[in-house]
């Protein structure tokens, strides 16, 4: 084994709120393909797939995405090293301790090369040189951030001014200082001075520095993580990190919480086409324009339309005569903003926190461990949806107090225990479960199930659930 491994550490525990309604809580950005035909997660691994040197990736994630996150992996036989439960967000210095707590006790002393899940990179080969660079200056203990080398004076990024160099080539600097976004006529000046980089969020260090790092400046934070860790639990394929320690943890980036005071880091500049994604304009700068300068996805019919951004997702979408506008159609939301007010997009997603709609917190199609359903249509006291099993998945033995429901078998088999009897249901045939009847559905086929659920009853929220046995370990309640 090499005395010091090299470990890659996703980061996918952001929610995307500037790419709202695409991007939700239970469903955020870094699921889904923004860039290419893969979510953004699977583009960040790919970029470092083909590097042998590197050790099986560790994936640190919030609770509520797990599933998710490991069907994304099971898709493209991705075999992590492990899965990481955060019980809440708490930021990224939170985040990477637990993982390098965890390697702690797994490697002498790892290399961590910690990546956002939700970045764009265009040129991979610059990339990973930047990369190798990064890994030998960390073997020399410095902590390592990727600065990336700005092109125009950007409002939505936080920037870093370097210091000395700390080489001859002037590859790495010393950070002379984090600064918050700028204002338009400051980010102007930081550009022309050319002493400031992006701030990326990606770092480069070994596991031993960091920790050592953090205790000196910000013990609190590892002490709660270290208590987290040692009553961590493993469940499934996942590690849990134990929720009422973690939950005792300041919430703080690496940044704040070490980089800022710390005198051993540096930087090295980046200039791979990166981009963050973190606003709809960023991703209409990002993306491939056509005659009339629009960024164009999804069935879309546009006359007298220029320089905008327009996302159909369902539906068709049909413009005349506007300019500078980004309009994203969801099934249930509809965003029509000005290309530069993107970056404000939080603000309506805080007003629809604040009315409890449930448009900021989940899609109309709603992800399980066993697969997926969509809402269709709603009225008093029904509801009609689609489910979609993966094969050989089934759903948790169960009862509703408050609802019946009628299945219609669309595609696929299925296996439904109904009060402790197994009956098959093939392709058009259906069944009728009463309210108050033990049930459960199962794919035993090899192929997708899909089937049509029609709930009548006078409550029809997803918590009237009793649970009896579920084989993915969700509460019985």
């Amino acid at each position: 084994m090499n005395n010091n491994p090299v470990i890659p550490v996703i980061l996918c525990g952001g929610s995307g709120t500037r790419l709202w309604p695409i991007s939700r809580d239970t469903y955020p950005k870094q699921f889904i393909p923004l860039v290419t035909n893969k979510p953004m997660l699977i583009d960040t691994i790919k970029r470092i797939s083909s590097r042998k040197d590197f050790e099986p990736p560790v994936f640190i994630s919030l609770d509520i995405h797990r599933f998710i996150l490991l069907d994304e992996l099971k898709k493209e036989n991705i075999r992590p090293k492990a899965i990481i439960l955060e019980p809440e967000g708490k930021n990224t210095a939170p985040a990477v301790a637990s993982v390098a707590l965890f390697l702690q006790h797994e490697e002498i002393d790892p290399i961590m090369i910690v990546l956002p899940a939700d970045h764009v990179i265009s040129d991979i080969a610059i990339f990973n040189d930047c990369l190798d660079k990064a890994i030998e200056y960390a073997k020399n203990d410095w902590l390592v951030t990727m600065g990336i080398t700005p092109d125009k004076p950007e409002t939505g990024y936080g920037y870093i001014k370097k210091g000395a160099s700390i080489d001859s080539k002037n590859l790495c600097f010393k950070v002379d200082a984090f600064v918050e976004k700028p204002t338009l006529e400051t980010a102007r000046q930081y550009l022309n001075s050319g002493e400031y980089l992006w701030n990326s969020g990606m770092f480069v260090f070994k596991t031993g520095v960091f920790l050592q790092e953090l205790k000196k400046f910000s013990p609190d934070i590892l002490n709660t993580c270290k208590e987290a860790c040692e009553k961590a639990k493993t469940d499934l394929s996942f590690i849990r990190l134990d929720k009422p320690s973690f939950a005792k943890s300041l919430s703080d980036s690496i940044d704040y919480a070490v980089m800022e005071k710390t005198d051993k880091a540096v930087v090295i500049p980046l200039n791979a086409g990166w981009s963050d994604l973190g606003s709809w304009k960023s991703l209409y700068e990002f993306g491939e324009k056509d005659k009339s300068n629009n960024v164009i996805s999804g069935d879309v019919i546009h006359e007298d339309t220029k320089d905008c951004y327009i996302r159909a997702e369902d539906r068709l979408v049909a413009t005349l005569g506007i300019r500078d506008l980004v309009i994203v159609d969801t099934a249930d939301a509809l965003l029509v903003a000005n290309k530069d007010q993107s970056q404000n997009i939080k603000s309506i997603v805080n007003v629809l926190k604040d009315k409890c709609r449930n448009e900021c917190f989940t899609h109309l199609e709603v992800f399980r461990p066993w697969g997926s359903y969509k809402n269709l249509a709603k009225g008093d006291r029904f509801l009609v949806k689609k489910i979609a099993v993966h094969p050989g998945a089934e759903l948790s033995y169960q009862m509703h107090y408050h609802r019946a429901e009628h299945w219609v078998v669309v595609s696929g088999t299925a296996i439904v225990t109904k009060d402790g009897e197994e009956i098959l249901l093939r392709e058009d045939e259906s069944i009728y479960i009463p309210l108050g009847v033990k049930h459960r559905l199962k794919n035993p086929g090899i192929i997708p199930l899909e089937i049509i659920e029609v709930q009548t009853g006078s409550y029809l929220a997803e918590d009237d659930i009793q649970r009896f046995d579920d084989i993915y370990g969700r509460s019985e309640t």
